[in-house]
């Protein structure tokens, strides 16, 4: 009689999540070594929108404290959850499009606006604004008509509008390339951005009312699909989420 196969027992959801994250952060490190860059350069946000908060437990226990949310009510929903003081040192990031009537509801507790492409958006966060806000702008690098953001041509145009509002702090660029199925073929816009966001600091540097590139140092792009080749190209922060919790419930 044959054997009968050996059963092992399958992982909890939270382990899954655990090697997941180990497995996600040692694929930065080796992307940053092919770069020459330190591991400690690259911010890994989990993006748990439409994820469940246990599934932000797990992570934080695990050691993540940078989470994406793309949507208002979501994210208010989650932090009333998450309103133990265990979970105070959770950074938000607000990765989605961000509509002006909706924009005063996160400029207190979110740590960095990922999505800022309209003067709209800058004016509601500067009335609401009770401290210095940290924004990215978002550049359409793939000129795609179904995402947000200025035109790379329109960077410096914008990045001047953004300096405008006293209580907005343009902190870097971001970007949503095309989805691909080869991350090699997202590379060209990563190195577009780069040199965008090179061209745009040295830009703040010059300007005769003081250093403006101080805060200016961050460059988000690459996510589950490509992370790697943004890093390899200079992205400072890394915005996974399917590689992380697995798809996603869209229909919920």
């Amino acid at each position: 009689m044959p054997d009968e196969p050996t059963s092992f027992p399958q992982p909890s959801p939270e382990q899954r999540l655990r090697d997941n994250l180990d497995a996600i952060r040692q694929r930065i490190q080796d992307a940053c070594a092919r770069a020459g860059r330190s591991s400690d350069a690259v911010t890994l946000v989990a993006v748990s929108k439409t994820h469940s908060v246990d599934t932000i437990r797990a992570l934080f226990d695990a050691g993540q404290r940078e989470f994406g949310e793309s949507y208002v009510q979501e994210w208010q929903d989650k932090t009333t959850q998450l309103s133990d003081p265990k979970y105070s040192d959770i950074r938000w990031h607000f990765i989605g499009h961000l509509q002006s009537n909706k924009a005063r509801f996160i400029s207190e507790k979110i740590a960095l606006i990922h999505s800022v492409d309209r003067k709209s958006v800058l004016k509601s966060l500067q009335k609401s604004a009770d401290a210095p806000i940290d924004v990215l702008l978002q550049v359409n690098v793939g000129n795609q008509a179904s995402k947000g953001g200025v035109a790379p041509d329109g960077v410096i145009q914008f990045l001047k509008t953004a300096l405008g509002y006293a209580d907005i702090r343009v902190c870097g660029l971001m970007c949503i390339p095309p989805y691909v199925d080869d991350p090699e073929d997202n590379r060209g816009y990563f190195r577009q951005m780069r040199e965008l966001f090179e061209r745009a600091h040295a830009w703040l540097g010059e300007q005769e009312d003081g250093d403006l590139s101080a805060h200016f140092r961050y460059l988000s792009m690459g996510m589950s699909g490509d992370f790697e080749v943004a890093i390899e190209e200079g992205a400072t922060h890394i915005r996974v989420g399917t590689a992380l919790f697995g798809a996603r419930d869209y229909d919920r």
